[in-house]
């Protein structure tokens, strides 16, 4: 469904300025934004993207992944195309890099907010994601979906590369929850090369969010060769603990993809290392993921006693939090358990 994009300005010669994420694509009549699905039309900015959903389904929160965020609940999860990055190692590039300028044709099928919020509902979820490609570039449908989960008792998670702008942040803030954030690199030549983007934008989303009272975990796809060097890790590790060292820091294991197939997976010693980097650097809880065997469980960081137990796959999860607090020494333990 096409309709009338929100943030956006008009500027002479019917341009117009999308304040959406940090693009901030400047778009002339008929053309589209970096996004692919944003387009200037008589000087009016349209979304393509209303309404059709190319993937829902759900999942289990830690699949997001968040670990500290209603752990054990599931969250009926959604997505149309399209992205603002252009990553080379994509896990989900056959629908983040497909694109409306081509022609118009709809992808995947209409979904209502009402829908959305009812199949979450009957399906036994406390919170709704909005993931698999970028949310922000859906952001006029997950906004309105957003605001009529929270009004029927439902959480809403935003699983984003961070590139939204302040505007889109402070406008999303008042119904959003939780997200987990990518940060891909340290590096700002990674993130123009690899991703056309840039690191700044996502360093002060992280900042925004952090200092906010909404829930947030952190996420490093290591790649090898790319960003796994000890150096980089480091710098990821201290700045993510001179936010808050509670944030949970997800690194995650690379396996081959889109244009990076002949690139081979991260070795599990690599990310054992970077588990180190971050505890070293003061990081309370650093999970490994795309590994084997590892299921997340939280340790109380005071007393080392397990708190909560995933096992199966995550599918079993026993919660000993009992109001926040480790059930041993009482220490308060970062996240949203309610």
């Amino acid at each position: 469904m096409i309709r009338e994009a929100m943030l956006y300005e008009r500027e002479e010669g019917q341009k117009v300025r999308c304040r959406l994420c940090s693009h901030r694509c400047r778009i002339s009549e008929d053309h589209f934004g970096f996004c692919g699905v944003r387009q200037n039309r008589d000087g009016i900015l349209y979304t393509h993207v209303y309404g059709e959903v190319i993937a829902a389904q759900v999942d289990p929160i830690e699949k997001k992944p968040l670990y500290h965020f209603l752990p054990g609940t599931d969250s009926y999860s959604i997505a149309t195309i399209g992205c603002n990055f252009r990553c080379d190692f994509c896990q989900n590039w056959s629908i983040s890099q497909v694109s409306s300028r081509e022609e118009r044709i709809q992808w995947g099928k209409m979904l209502s907010s009402e829908e959305i919020v009812a199949n979450a509902r009957q399906q036994g979820c406390r919170s709704i994601s909005y993931t698999y490609t970028e949310p922000t570039i859906f952001f006029e449908y997950a906004y309105d979906t957003a605001r009529l989960a929270k009004d029927r008792g439902l959480m809403n998670v935003f699983v984003s590369n961070g590139y939204m702008t302040g505007e889109a942040l402070s406008t999303i803030h008042p119904v959003l929850d939780a997200c987990n954030i990518d940060l891909k690199s340290f590096r700002d030549r990674f993130y123009r090369s690899t991703c056309k983007a840039r690191l700044k934008p996502v360093l002060e989303s992280i900042e925004r969010i952090g200092g906010s009272d909404i829930w947030m975990e952190i996420t490093t796809l290591v790649v090898p060769g790319l960003n796994d060097s000890r150096e980089e890790l480091a710098d990821i590790a201290k700045f993510i603990a001179g936010v808050n060292p509670a944030i949970p820091w997800h690194i995650s294991r690379f396996y081959p993809a889109y244009r990076t197939s002949q690139t081979r997976a991260t070795p599990e010693e690599k990310l054992r290392e970077a588990r180190e980097i971050g505890t070293s650097h003061g990081l309370q809880h650093v999970y490994l993921g795309n590994v084997a065997g590892e299921y997340g469980d939280i340790i109380c960081p005071n007393c080392s006693k397990t708190v909560v137990k995933r096992q199966a796959g995550m599918r079993e999860v026993a919660v000993h939090i009992e109001e926040g607090r480790c059930p041993f020494c009482g220490h308060r333990v970062a996240g949203v358990f309610r």
